[in-house]
């Protein structure tokens, strides 16, 4: 096997390509095609064992509904009992260097929870005025089987597939060492013998080796105190601390380094750690135990479907039923002064990638030659703009962006480059708030933090809501916005 190395890859040159589309939209994707995987062989085996005992089935006597719409209606239960089966069971995490056994094991168990599921929907089908379908034993039996020898199958394609693609530089992440002692070699040699994973190692940081030298083949870039530093060079997408015999403060200022960055943190504890701490959450590398840092609730992709699900419901209602409101406010603002209707402006979203947002515009059209920030009675606001701002409806136009999937329903709101290069300098753990998607509303603004209030606020609200999301938050956010709304307790709104 290639070592990975810090070195031109092979195929670097094919790889730049690809890195235009975001490293979630990668794991999305190929997600996506492992949950299809999944369902193709489940349904397969369902429909083919089925067809294939069809004949001895009617010659016992059995009734095999002719209404096809009773054969679609088991099929969706079913389909979606086995997805939340297989997702409950861990099957769809995604994580580098699983064991092929457990993951074997978890399919077998999945499987036959599904099998059982089938029997109980099929039973259930009569209370709900459908025809259920006849089952025998030899039915059940082998369609057990063929699903589960279906979905082992298409899971070794997968990953056959999957490290194709990393070959050729899709799914790949760049990753820093931090320690070049005994732990973060062993790390780096695990790593080294698993190119398949899709690693790319940009090199150590240490305090004990000097920056520029070369430890078992990977350079030094610097010493740890310089990670932000070194992360924004390599641009790198993880980072695993191997340090032995440091204090949890050492360790917590070290995490505090890296925080701010849109980077995965892992911890590699050394001897002492794994001995007197059994009730750390621990995932691994091949053979090697990590420990996550700060996984925050949309870390985990249902949570984000959910998340995702709700804005696209929420946007196409308002969009659909707003869609008077924004022609009269159209109609306004045209009739006031001469210019668009909507206004542009580039702002920074998930991953610090940029987006276009939209508004309706509320200023003269000159007023971005005249100033940057708003402030309270500014004078480029137009008397449209003003009652617009203030009731917040110039912002009912990024629906359009939620359903793009650039901007989320409730979020961090989402500011232009050049303040988030200023902030990033001023405000500690300022770029966390660029993990998520930005909102058109969040935790900040129901709590009057907009407009000209302090940054440094706004940001500890905005990272309380990313630590602590969950789905009742958010709609209690949005009850909270169209509560301001009605009542007009749009503070600090101008």
């Amino acid at each position: 096997m290639a070592a990975i190395s810090s070195s031109p890859q092979p195929h670097a040159a094919s790889a730049k390509p690809h890195q235009r589309v975001r490293p979630r939209t990668w794991q999305a994707l190929l997600r996506l095609s492992l949950i299809g995987g999944d369902l193709l062989a489940l349904n397969g085996a369902m429909i083919g064992v089925y067809r294939f005992f069809r004949a001895s089935i009617e010659a016992s006597g059995a009734i095999i509904p002719s209404d096809p719409v009773a054969v679609m209606r088991f099929l969706l239960l079913f389909n979606l009992t086995a997805l939340s089966i297989f997702a409950a069971n861990g099957l769809y995490e995604m994580r580098r260097g699983g064991s092929r056994v457990d993951e074997s094991f978890k399919v077998f168990t999945s499987v036959a929870l599904t099998a059982v599921g089938a029997i109980v929907i099929n039973t259930l089908l009569p209370q709900i005025g459908s025809d259920d379908l006849p089952v025998t034993r030899d039915l059940l039996v082998w369609s057990w089987a063929a699903a589960l020898v279906g979905c082992v199958l298409m899971r070794v394609l997968h990953r056959a597939t999957l490290v194709q693609l990393r070959a050729h530089g899709i799914d790949t992440r760049r990753l820093l060492i931090v320690g070049a002692r005994e732990p973060g070699r062993l790390v780096w040699n695990t790593i080294r013998r698993r190119p398949e994973l899709g690693y790319r190692v940009q090199g150590f940081l240490s305090d004990t080796e000097p920056v520029g030298s070369s430890v078992e083949g990977l350079p030094v870039l610097g010493h740890t105190a310089q990670l932000g530093r070194v992360i924004h060079a390599t641009r790198a997408d993880e980072v695993i601390i191997a340090l032995s015999g440091r204090s949890t403060q050492d360790l917590i200022e070290i995490i505090t380094l890296a925080e701010d960055e849109t980077i995965s943190i892992k911890v590699y504890p050394d001897t002492f750690q794994l001995i007197t701490n059994n009730e750390l959450s621990i995932g691994d590398l091949s053979d090697l135990p990590l420990v996550s840092v700060k996984n925050a609730a949309l870390d985990n992709p249902w949570n984000r479907s959910l998340k995702r699900a709700l804005d696209v419901f929420v946007a196409t209602v308002i969009l659909l039923f707003g869609a008077p409101v924004f022609m009269l406010i159209a109609l306004a603002i045209r009739l006031e002064s001469r210019g668009p209707v909507f206004f542009l402006q580039e702002r920074v979203g998930m991953d610090t990638q940029p987006f276009w947002m939209l508004k309706f515009r509320t200023m003269r059209v000159d007023a971005e030659q005249m100033g940057t920030w708003t402030t309270q009675n500014d004078p480029r606001v137009t008397r449209v703009g003003r009652l617009l701002r203030r009731t917040s409806l110039d912002e009912l136009p990024q629906m359009i962006n939620v359903l793009l999937g650039d901007m989320s329903i409730v979020g961090p709101r989402p500011e232009q480059a050049r303040w988030v290069e200023q902030f990033v300098q001023q405000i500690p753990r300022y770029m966390r708030r660029h993990k998520e998607k930005a909102g058109l509303t969040g935790w900040a603004q129901v709590n009057g933090l907009r407009g000209d209030t302090s940054i440094e606020e706004r940001t500890r609200y905005d990272l309380y809501y990313i630590e602590n999301w969950s789905l009742l938050f958010d709609l209690k956010i949005i009850l909270r916005t169209i509560a301001n709304f009605l009542t007009g307790k749009q503070e600090n709104a101008y």
